[in-house]
């Protein structure tokens, strides 16, 4: 047990094995206490344990498989965890994953370029060496951004054993790979290259920050005016007190993946529910995009906005918002307020 610098102070009982995990990382206020738990977590496993959120969520006392995910996009998102697709030298291709015990800014940046994609794992090539490289949607490589050591400055070699029985005595987990990679001193940075990197970082925070509420009022315009309309066409919602909630988060999806307001109205239109499941809901964005053509009883027959939708003069326009059928930069919905229960 430690002993107390002030008679206030908190005593600490430790046992001899520990977790080495960086200060600075301990006191990220950009990840949540759940995360860096999950993160120490992961950070006590041995070499060639693999991550499953299923096997994570199990036992007493955690948690349920949706927050061990939320856990882990967080780490994703800061550069302490990421998920690879490995291409081998011997050709083989592989999934694993990378955990990190402080924060990589390649990391964080190869997070933003493949998390938008099919297949948001990133892809990483071998080397010779044993290395791995980043191959990047261009065709380009890079690196993975993992260094040996960098916030190792201790130079001093260990202490060479008396005997052979010493060697033979030590656990395996001794002589790692990390224990036997050369060292490098970590260079301090000035100052001035400080305040320039946290500016960096603030002004980066600030512009996901605004993307993100630029996304929530987007899809709030859409849901809100799409929950107005069906309780016009198809009557009052009775389903599960979160329906709107859970809308608002499909089209809110769309929208991040590149879906405008105006073909996430048409989709929600065109599924005439309240709540479209998962699969009406990406049937019908198909649709409205000309991806695919709908399924009638007499079979597939080329999409038409007028057998849609019906004759131009049909469908009062009033009952379809201006902002539904604009897509310019000021095209906006009419907002109502709605709440968890509603």
């Amino acid at each position: 047990m430690s002993r107390l610098s002030s008679p206030t102070a908190v005593r600490h009982n430790r046992r001899p094995r520990y977790v080495p995990i960086d200060s600075r990382t301990v006191r990220d206020t950009a990840i949540s206490f759940r995360a860096l738990g999950l993160l120490a977590y992961l950070l006590d496993q041995k070499e060639g344990w693999q991550v499953r959120s299923d096997q994570l969520s199990k036992g007493e006392g955690r948690e349920g498989r949706g927050a061990v995910r939320t856990a882990l996009r967080e780490l994703a998102e800061h550069g302490y965890y990421r998920l690879e697709r490995r291409r081998l030298r011997t050709g083989k291709c592989v999934m694993g994953t990378a955990v990190s015990e402080y924060p990589l800014e390649q990391w964080i940046r190869d997070h933003e370029i493949f998390s938008t994609a099919s297949d948001p794992a990133v892809p990483v090539v071998e080397q010779e060496d044993g290395t791995f490289l980043v191959e990047y949607p261009d065709g380009t490589f890079g690196s993975d951004g993992i260094a040996p050591d960098p916030f190792d400055d201790d130079d001093a070699s260990p202490a060479e054993p008396e005997d052979e029985s010493e060697v033979a005595e030590e656990p395996p987990a001794v002589a790692s790979e990390k224990n036997t990679a050369p060292r490098t001193r970590r260079t301090r940075r000035t100052p001035e290259q400080k305040a320039a990197d946290d500016a960096e970082k603030e002004a980066e925070k600030t512009r996901k920050g605004e993307v993100k509420r630029a996304l929530d009022t987007a899809a709030e315009a859409v849901a809100s005016w799409w929950w107005e309309d069906a309780e016009k066409h198809l009557g009052k919602y009775v389903g599960r007190n979160n329906g709107y909630l859970a809308m608002r988060g499909m089209v809110k999806k769309a929208l991040e993946v590149g879906y405008s307001q105006r073909q996430c109205a048409d989709a929600l239109r065109h599924a005439r529910k309240h709540l479209p499941s998962a699969q009406q809901w990406q049937t019908a964005l198909g649709i409205v995009t000309n991806h695919i053509a709908p399924i009638r009883p007499n079979g597939r027959v080329p999409y038409s906005d007028s057998a849609t939708w019906g004759q131009p003069g049909e469908v009062p326009p009033s009952d379809i918002p201006s902002s539904a059928i604009d897509d310019s930069d000021d095209a906006t919905f009419r907002v109502l307020i709605r709440t968890q229960g509603a």
